[in-house]
């Protein structure tokens, strides 16, 4: 589910501030927040090493599972889109239901395809 709207909404513009800060901070490609089904929230960026790389999505996904998080109810990323892989991942934690936003690197919200 994806809703550019849902930004209106104080806990996801939070979430939205968070990943833009995980982008921004290593100059990432993309970032990501994510916030659980107890209202805890991660976020990270994107990361290029010599031998592979890592989506923003993977690791906050990664993040939230490691930390004992049962399911997410928000995913809001911005800058690079979401691959299938990271939507599979994100509907691996939380069965399809998390509201999902994409955004621009400027924080604009985009379609979702």
């Amino acid at each position: 589910m994806s809703d550019a709207a849902a930004l209106d909404d104080p806990e996801n513009a939070k979430l939205l501030t968070l990943a833009r800060g995980a982008m921004s901070r290593i100059r990432a490609a993309q970032g990501a927040a994510l916030r659980d089904e107890t209202g805890r929230t991660y976020a990270s960026a994107s990361v290029t090493l010599p031998s592979r790389s890592f989506s923003a999505i993977a690791l906050v996904v990664a993040q939230a599972a490691a930390a004992g998080a049962r399911s997410a109810e928000a995913v809001v990323v911005i800058g690079e889109p979401a691959s299938p892989e990271d939507r599979e991942l994100i509907g691996d934690l939380d069965g399809g239901n998390a509201l999902v936003v994409e955004c621009a690197a400027d924080g604009s919200p985009r379609p979702v395809a």
